[in-house]
């Protein structure tokens, strides 16, 4: 790299300017969308002390200056689920790219671009809520129709990751130009295959609001066909799991190895994993659409084989990062069949925050097979049960996991040395055992036929239900969640504001490989192909659907929710 090139290195402040591939004109965006991340955790998730409380009849959203719990749940679920999800896996990716491609990112308008979309479909995503103007929930599919700045807005977030995509392959593509005939590094090919796969998933969301929702909230076209919009919007919603998940993934594979002093078991299986996630992530929407009237059982069977496929990057997972644990443990001084568990650095608060996070991670891939049989699903469909789960899987096996990142990318990013480290370890244990409580309640209530999305403080049948233990539970887990959350912006504020400058720059924890590339059959490293064959995939998953709803019934009117 050019003296130039490092001197605007060193501009960008931090430990990380230390590093020559890191430019500063790409640095700043990245932490912009990081701050944003953080912003969307804040807000969003003090929106969920209103949402536990509520539970057991303490209405309190009026004391947060909401009109009502349904505004309050909207801003809960679109911070957490796109603005956080979104701003920190295009900063940590976009990181992680740069660190495995020890290059910087090909395009610096892309990654700047990025920032300033995310920033303006944040500010006017939010202003429509705020405004109670955009009432119409995380699932704002048809008939509620929001104000079409929310659906701008949307749209600018997925854009946002859009752009970060092409940054991503173009990077790939200029790596490969300078390394003809090489095996894609690891940790560029997983940054790269997570966002490939989100480009196929975001197709259905995308045409849902450019096509359908805009067109039909500013009075282009009257009605519009409220099932098909679900089918898009599903088409989306569940494979956007995997993309939240991905980046948790990442680090579970190729970074914590390191912090816990062990190495990566296999190059060839973490390709793998991430290979698979792409091929069957998307096809798997059906599965929320069981109940619905209209579509094909068999195409449901179809989603529920495929639902189903993506248990196994799960269970490969499960193999893999315990043996690079187990195999970190062991190097600590573990002895016996179980006692390298013990050895892992559970003081170290973003090792803890991760190994929590995994654990809790197994209970929600559990609950997870109970939506996705066909069954099964009946029984929980639309009842907390489905909450419980979601909070488990998103709500903390990727947002615990985003937290344990952050205690070591935050002093890595500023220079700065991270203060509390025994706050930041109440925390991480503090929001594990909140989960264990909320979870349990609303799974238990679900199960006895609890709705979910409902405003149970304020619904004539309160009384029923809401003195159960299943509601206390939840209402206090969900408490001791947002005192987590608290507790980690403490940490995180005073780390920035009175965080001692670091003497000896930070490196991004990445560990080494116990069986390498050399190992890895050239196939693995075909993103082209087996990108080919996630499209084929899902033109068998979809096509026809989309045959059988042509053309629209659009009979259904907005129902306006301001």
């Amino acid at each position: 790299m050019s003296a130039t090139a490092r001197a605007q290195a060193a501009a960008g402040g931090g430990a990380v300017a230390r590093e020559g591939f890191f430019l500063a004109e790409q640095l700043w965006p990245i932490k912009g969308q990081l701050a944003l991340a953080l912003i969307g955790l804040a807000l969003g998730g003090l929106m969920g002390l209103m949402q536990a409380l509520d539970r057991v009849g303490i209405v309190i959203y009026k004391g947060l200056l909401l009109q009502s719990y349904y505004q309050g749940l909207t801003i809960h679920g679109v911070l957490l689920a796109f603005l956080f999800t979104f701003g920190f896996g295009n900063a940590f990716v976009s990181l992680m790219a740069i660190r495995g491609f020890e290059r910087p990112l090909a395009s610096t308008f892309l990654v700047q671009g990025a920032f300033w979309t995310m920033l303006v479909g944040t500010v006017l995503a939010a202003y429509a809520i705020l405004r109670n103007q955009a009432t119409v929930l995380f699932t704002f599919y048809a008939p509620m129709r929001a104000s079409s700045l929310f659906y701008l807005g949307a749209a600018l977030l997925v854009v946002s990751t859009l752009l970060t995509t092409l940054n991503l392959v173009l990077t790939r593509r200029a790596w490969q130009r300078e390394h003809p005939g090489e095996r894609t590094p690891l940790l560029g090919f997983v940054s790269v295959v997570t966002y490939v796969m989100w480009a196929l998933a975001s197709l259905g969301v995308v045409v849902l609001v450019i096509f359908l929702l805009l067109p039909w909230q500013l009075g282009w076209i009257d009605t519009t066909d409220p099932q098909f919009n679900r089918i898009l919007f599903w088409y989306t919603g569940h494979a956007i799991v995997y993309f939240w998940l991905m980046p948790a993934y990442i680090s579970w594979y190729l970074l914590v190895p390191r912090q816990v002093g062990g190495r990566v078991f296999s190059d060839s299986l973490v390709r793998l994993v991430f290979i698979l996630l792409l091929i069957f992530s998307v096809p798997t929407g059906l599965h929320h659409q069981y109940v619905d009237p209209g579509i094909p059982t068999v195409m449901k069977v179809v989603h529920l084989f495929t639902t189903f496929s993506v248990v196994y990057p799960s269970l490969v997972t499960a193999f893999t990062v315990m043996a690079a644990l187990e195999d970190g443990g062991r190097a600590r001084g573990g002895r016996g069949l179980l006692g390298w568990i013990w050895k892992l650095p559970w003081g170290d608060p973003s090792v803890a925050a991760q190994l929590l996070a995994m654990l809790v991670f197994i209970l929600g891939g559990a609950t997870g097979i109970v939506n996705a049989s066909y069954n099964l699903n009946n029984v929980v469909h639309n009842t907390s049960f489905i909450p419980g789960h979601f909070h488990m899987t998103v709500g903390t096996a990727v947002a615990l996991s985003f937290i344990g990142i952050t205690y070591w990318l935050i002093p890595y990013l500023s220079g700065r040395e991270l203060m509390g480290r025994r706050l930041a370890l109440a925390q991480a244990w503090l929001w594990f055992v909140g989960i264990l409580l909320f979870a349990r309640g609303q799974i238990a209530a679900g199960l006895l036929g609890e709705p979910r999305r409902t405003s149970i403080g304020e619904a004539p049948y309160r009384d029923l239900i809401s003195a159960g233990l299943d509601n206390w539970l939840t209402a206090i887990g969900g408490t001791l969640m947002v005192i987590s959350g608290a507790l980690y912006f403490v940490v995180i504020v005073w780390t920035l504001l009175a965080g001692r400058r670091l003497s000896q720059p930070l490196e991004i924890p990445l560990a080494e490989m116990r069986f390498g590339a050399r190992e890895t059959a050239p196939l693995w490293d075909r993103l082209g192909f087996w990108f080919l064959i996630a499209v084929i995939l899902v033109v068998i998953a979809y096509v026809p659907l989309f045959v059988l709803y042509l053309p629209l019934n659009s009979v259904s009117p907005p129902i306006k929710v301001y």
